[in-house]
């Protein structure tokens, strides 16, 4: 067996603008840059006889099969000189980068924009030269791995004792017990819908001197801090390069990966007074925000974030950023007294189809009834950016009614959707992915019966459709996540895809 070989690179994707930053249901235009956003890249070769891996880490919302098919796009126009199925492409879902999906050059209140076709351009050419200079920079290396805490994410859906849509409505996502970012000072609040998982995954890489070059770091939580910035931003994995340039050296590489983190947030929900005089007597960062406003608290008229707001999303970064940082430490204390050279390297791409959520005849009808009740009172701001924020939200309202109807359509003659996923396996560690914003109770079942010692999951690889995967549970408790807005496939396609991932996890141990 050969000795691995293993080779980092990173570029900025960080546009000047305006460019449209996705994320929310109403459009944004970039106001500069806050931090810069960054794709990384890892190469782990096997050596002869032997598979590799390219993860690309991207600090953008998601990758979609357009933004995935550019990479690879760019790649073979570059001819690398691998097979295309090693290169792994995933987000880290921060709410405030560039878009790299189909947009046109004018916001809706006409305001000028870079397109999408230029964004996405510009991510390709970086994404690929990462990736080939990954590849290219590849020397004799050495990996360890481990696992520690964090408490990065929290649960964001709210259960209730009451049906929530017997007294509020909701156009959108269709509350039933289960309401995403839901209010816990309400009187029938019962529970949160699922816990959090506080485990951090992580693999070390090192030169063939015992140099540290690189981490891999994997949680599972989206970052989403920042998500109503109007300057460019990667959130919390910004602060966590920073600490990690503190702690490890400015030459090593974060590499971050999103684990399964659907019904997850690193927002706390009900502990809110107390979190903001921790942040007060922590970092001198005191902010003035009601307690009883739900998710939009801190946003004007033009979605903008208020000063109170901002010093709250820098506070919980700089929080969550020393949290990963001192678990990564004390994991790598330990971890680096197993250091391997030379390991089984094999990597699998395979697709299967899966379930399509089901759309009924009452949902198209209650579509019908929304898009009429929702046509009855168009936006009528006349200040640009106010406008710009009502009209995006009501053209995106609409057009998921529209699409809602289209697809209950098209599921009579294609019920089923193809999904990718890789299976990765270094040694007695293992990789999988998803493209979906997975809920936690599937990468438990995974883990739960892997017969790996590790099992890391990583989800928006772009490589087919997103949407939220909902769980069964949730599918019940309804609620945005969790609706047939928000899901391309159901949550018995979910247990499908836990089989699947096994079948092949197995698969490569025995090999």
């Amino acid at each position: 067996m050969d000795q691995l070989k293993i080779g980092w690179a990173r570029r900025e994707i960080s546009m000047e603008g305006p460019v449209s930053i996705p994320g929310q249901w109403y459009t944004r235009l970039s106001e500069g840059i806050h931090d810069p956003v960054y794709v990384t890249a890892l190469c782990i070769d096997g050596g002869e006889g032997q598979d590799a891996v390219i993860f690309c880490s991207c600090d953008i919302v998601n990758v979609r099969v357009i933004g995935y098919q550019a990479v690879l796009e760019a790649l073979r126009k570059k001819n690398a000189p691998f097979p295309l199925e090693w290169v792994v492409l995933h987000a880290t879902h921060t709410h405030a980068s560039i878009d790299v999906n189909n947009i046109s050059d004018t916001a809706p209140d006409g305001a000028y924009r870079v397109p999408g076709e230029k964004s996405r351009a510009f991510f390709a050419e970086q994404a690929s030269e990462a990736i080939l200079e990954a590849y290219r920079s590849r020397k004799p290396g050495k990996i360890s791995f481990g696992y520690g805490y964090a408490v990065v994410a929290h649960s964001r859906r709210v259960i209730y004792m009451d049906d929530v849509s017997k007294r509020t409505s909701n156009e959108v996502a269709p509350n039933g017990h289960g309401v995403m970012y839901g209010q816990t000072r309400d009187d029938m609040f019962s529970h949160y819908e699922a816990g959090a998982d506080h485990t951090l995954n992580a693999v070390y890489t090192f030169d063939e001197a015992d140099k540290l070059t690189g981490i891999v770091v994997n949680v599972p939580c989206p970052s989403q801090l920042s998500e109503h910035f109007v300057k460019l931003s990667a959130d919390y994995w910004h602060d966590v390069r920073l600490e990690a340039a503190k702690a490890f050296g400015e030459d090593v590489y974060i590499l971050p990966q999103c684990a399964a983190a659907g019904d997850l947030s690193p927002r706390t929900l009900h502990y809110k007074e107390a979190q903001a005089r921790r942040m007060r007597l922590k970092y001198g960062l005191g902010y003035q925000l009601d307690p009883t406003q739900g998710h939009g608290a801190g946003l004007d008229k033009a979605g903008r974030v208020t000063e109170d707001h901002y010093r709250k999303v820098i506070a919980e970064r700089k929080d969550i950023a020393e949290r990963i940082i001192e678990s990564v430490k004390e994991i790598y204390a330990w971890a680096q007294k197993e250091k391997y050279a030379e390991l089984p390297v094999k990597h699998v791409y395979e697709t299967a189809d899966y379930e399509r959520r089901r759309i009924t005849d009452e949902d198209v009808a209650w579509c019908k009834d929304a898009i009429e009740f929702v046509k009855k009172t168009p936006p009528t701001e006349t200040v640009p950016e106010e406008y710009r924020v009502s009209k995006s939200t009501y053209d995106a309202v609409l057009e998921c009614y529209e699409e809602a109807i289209d697809t209950a359509e098209e599921l009579k003659t294609r019920p089923t959707l193809q999904i990718g996923t890789h299976v990765i396996r270094l040694g007695e560690i293992s990789f999988v992915t998803t493209p979906f914003e997975l809920y936690m109770d599937y990468m438990h079942r995974i883990q739960a019966r892997s017969p790996f010692v590790q099992t890391f999951l990583v989800q928006l690889c772009g490589d087919a459709c997103g949407g939220y995967l909902a769980t069964e549970r949730g599918v019940a408790n309804k609620g945005y996540s969790a609706t047939i807005f928000d899901n391309n496939v159901s949550p018995a396609a979910g247990q499908q895809y836990v089989e699947n991932s096994l079948k092949l996890l197995e698969k490569l141990k025995k090999d």
